[in-house]
């Protein structure tokens, strides 16, 4: 069901849509005050677009619009396939830790990883958090993969850019060193968000709503101020990744030839994760490295990366010699 709005009709206001089976549908609230036809229209949203049952099915379609609507990409949902025969025909409320130990043991034999069975049952577990909140049944989720090992040293890095050809790529990867950022955060970036004379570099556009991935307010180093100064001349967009004058979708396949050409394997979260142990080696506190990152919180970041800290534990380990 599309969107409404307010439409004036024989001196009231009533609420219309357009359904994509039966045309433009009008309903009157009743009331010639905006303000009261806001409320009541509300109300009639609100009952006119509840999920038809109560089966997973019906409950995923309106989370997703709500999530996309608040500025996650419609492609965060491709879970979806993985789940719905499994969970699509089931009521929300009935589903029992059992029907996610089976889902986890039907994914393994087929070879996904923890890590993706753990994003997968997350996603459910957010969607009936949405519909039921409190009352919203567990959802026990596979424990997590052991933490990537592989970042990539400062020659590596040095190597990789050296063996990339294409401006658009080449800003992208030191973006990605100079800030941790996420591979989409970079490729939303506009210019309106890169501050050159305080700067910095905020990765979080107006109006998205904050989800578990957050974005954050970076200050840029010596070489992000480089490359984006050099970008900057050059601009034919709004956004700072561009190709031919449009916004760049994925770097994926580039990021694979570059890979491919410098002989250093490497993705666009090898990236994030070189940028964070750069920091811990030299000992950039846990608190800042998570600021960084958008961690929710200091423990994440200290799981992944304290043992890259070489003083992050020694005053401990001083306190137990004699």
């Amino acid at each position: 069901m599309s969107e409404y709005r307010l439409v004036k009709h024989r001196g009231q206001f009533s609420i219309a849509w357009t359904d994509p089976e039966r045309g433009r549908i009008r309903v009157a609230t009743g009331q010639n005050e905006r303000g009261a036809a806001e409320a009541v229209a509300g109300r009639i949203w609100r009952e006119r677009s509840k999920p038809r049952t109560e089966r997973v099915a019906d409950l995923w379609q309106p989370y997703v619009k709500d999530r996309v609507a608040s500025g996650v990409k419609q492609k965060r949902f491709s879970m979806w396939k993985a789940l719905e025969p499994h969970f699509g025909y089931k009521l929300g409320k009935a589903i029992t830790k059992q029907d996610c130990r089976e889902y986890i043991a039907a994914r393994r034999k087929l070879g996904r990883t923890n890590s993706t069975i753990r994003t997968e049952l997350e996603a459910l577990r957010a969607c009936l958090r949405w519909h039921y909140a409190k009352d919203a049944p567990e959802i026990p989720t596979p424990p997590q993969s052991k933490p990537r090992e592989r970042y990539l040293s400062k020659d590596e890095a040095r190597a990789v850019l050296e063996a990339i050809e294409t401006p658009h790529v080449r800003l992208f990867v030191t973006l990605a060193l100079a800030t941790g950022a996420r591979m989409g955060a970079i490729l939303d970036l506009t210019w309106d968000r890169v501050d050159m004379v305080h700067g910095t570099i905020d990765f979080m556009p107006a109006g998205r709503d904050k989800t578990n991935k957050r974005r954050t307010l970076v200050a840029m180093n010596a070489k992000a101020r480089e490359a984006l100064t050099e970008a900057k001349a050059a601009a034919l967009t709004d956004y700072v990744i561009e190709y031919g004058g449009k916004p760049v979708k994925s770097v994926k396949t580039a990021l694979a030839a570059a890979a491919r050409r410098s002989g250093v394997p490497f993705s666009a979260h090898v990236l994030r994760h070189t940028a964070a142990v750069w920091m811990a080696q030299q000992d950039v506190p846990m608190q800042k490295i998570a600021q960084i990152l958008g961690h929710t919180s200091t423990r994440i970041t200290e799981q992944t990366y304290a043992r890259y800290s070489p003083r992050f534990m020694a005053d401990a380990m001083a306190a137990l010699d004699w």
